[in-house]
């Protein structure tokens, strides 16, 4: 396994040699562990340009890092106080660029990322940080690699968390991640680590944060996606927030199926109204959908939406979402269920703008740097990383430190956005062709795509 970790190494350092001597865009290399098959088109197979998805990937870990970054400035700040709302409880829009206030862990003092609410931007010469929202994604897409397959088994993903994550603090893992991790140094595999009689935070929001990119990975066909992505949503989650993860799946993988010539705003809104099957119609995940949905077409306004969600669920527990009554700590910031309820507040009053979706997710309360990563992350697939740049008329830092929170990769741990597509790539030619029995053709950098 170690000379081909050298072998990848070696073929992308001759790459990324060859793309920054030329001003030519340069041919996407092959994986150099995958016999490419012959294979005749179908006219049914969609067909997906291969380099158009490479940007499209180094679009997706960037403005993932832009939101993320710029979500934790406000994350924990605002998470309601059980009763009739006031004044200063939530932020509102007239918030951003005002000072930060302190989260519920700050004990007074306001984030040590930026003084005011405002975007967190890494320049050209600097390095983006890994956080949650990030490096078990950038660990899945390691390990897939590593293990030569398109689909982990409950013991490559043990195997490769205990590798690459800190066996003590701070190992930036919180509920139901953290809880799995113990037990996976306890030995169980998952998906038994997110079984609830195993773990007792598997309602929590981290199932969410760590699983989108599997949708990246089998490009308009959700069916591949979340076979692919079942073991590791299971390993910390089940019912509402493996549903809501299997929702975020589904909607990055449609990114790639949607009708581009439709406005940014109605490709999101058919993507997530295609991905709401994965929420069971008896589900409070389903009733949060359709309830903050139904806010966004009466026309009030995203703080409106928000404060009606916050009084829903979590004063009334409507719906069937207990969250309250259980006297969890920080009355529960951390559920996918409230989380999921203002992601999607974000989501439909964005309306595929990248930069507002970023503002109205930062700005929207409880474990805000989850929700603006996510959909930070799809929009900017979707634009790719020249859109993104366009997006805040600037050029930002392609390099990526892994070790901020991880152990263990090569080259200290400092990997380049350009590099990280290029590995998503040559999974994806490996879904086509194995998962999908679909095509791949290196000499026009096509993708065929049988459908499901």
């Amino acid at each position: 396994m170690k000379n081909h970790i050298s072998l990848y190494s070696l073929l992308l350092l001759i790459f990324f040699s060859i793309i920054t001597s030329c001003t030519k865009t340069a041919e996407i290399a092959p994986n150099p562990n995958l016999v490419y098959e012959s294979y005749t088109p179908q006219s049914t197979d969609r067909t997906i340009n291969r380099e158009t998805y490479y940007k499209k990937l180094q679009g997706f870990w960037l403005a993932t890092c832009i939101a993320n970054w710029t979500g934790l400035v406000t994350e924990m700040d605002k998470i309601g106080n059980i009763g009739e709302i006031k004044t200063g409880d939530f932020y509102t829009r007239y918030d951003w660029g005002k000072p930060d206030q302190p989260s519920i862990w700050g004990e007074g003092i306001p984030s040590d990322l930026s003084p005011v609410i405002d975007f967190v931007l890494a320049d050209e010469d600097s390095i983006w940080g890994a956080d949650d929202d990030t490096d078990i994604e950038y660990i899945y897409q390691e390990l897939l690699l590593k293990y030569q397959t398109s689909v982990l088994t409950g013991e490559q993903i043990r195997e490769g968390w205990l590798e690459h994550i800190k066996q003590e603090e701070e190992n930036y893992l919180w509920v139901s991640n953290e809880t799995a991790f113990n037990l996976m140094k306890e030995g169980l595999v998952p998906p038994a680590t997110g079984d609830p009689k195993n773990n007792s935070d598997y309602e929590m929001i981290d199932a969410q944060l760590t699983t989108e990119i599997f949708g990246l990975f089998a490009p308009a066909r959700p069916d591949v996606a979340l076979k692919m992505a079942q073991l590791p949503i299971q390993n910390t989650a089940r019912e509402n927030s493996q549903w809501i993860s299997e929702f975020y799946v589904s909607m990055f993988s449609l990114a790639s199926a949607v009708d581009k010539t439709l406005p940014e705003k109605e490709q999101l809104l058919w993507m997530a109204e295609q991905a709401k099957d994965r929420l069971p119609e008896t589900s409070y995940s389903r009733a949060m959908y359709e309830f903050v949905k139904a806010k966004y077409n009466e026309g009030i306004s995203w703080e409106q939406a928000r404060d009606s969600v916050y009084t829903r669920y979590q004063i009334n527990q409507a719906d069937g979402y207990d969250m309250t009554s259980r006297k969890l700590y920080c009355n529960a910031c951390f559920a996918a269920g409230i989380n999921f309820a203002s992601s999607l507040v974000s989501l439909f009053y964005g309306e595929g703008n990248l930069v507002e979706t970023i503002k109205i997710g930062a700005l929207c309360g409880w474990d805000s740097d989850n929700p603006t990563a996510t959909w930070g992350g799809l929009i900017g697939f979707m634009m790719g990383k020249e859109g993104v740049e366009q997006a805040f008329n600037r050029k930002f830092s392609n390099r990526f430190n892994i070790h901020r929170t991880r152990i263990g990769f090569e080259n200290n741990g400092i990997d380049t956005f350009e590099n990280m597509a290029l590995k998503g790539i040559w999974i994806i030619d490996k879904v086509v062709q194995e998962e999908m029995n679909g095509g791949v053709d290196l000499k026009t950098n096509t993708w065929f795509v049988p459908g499901s």
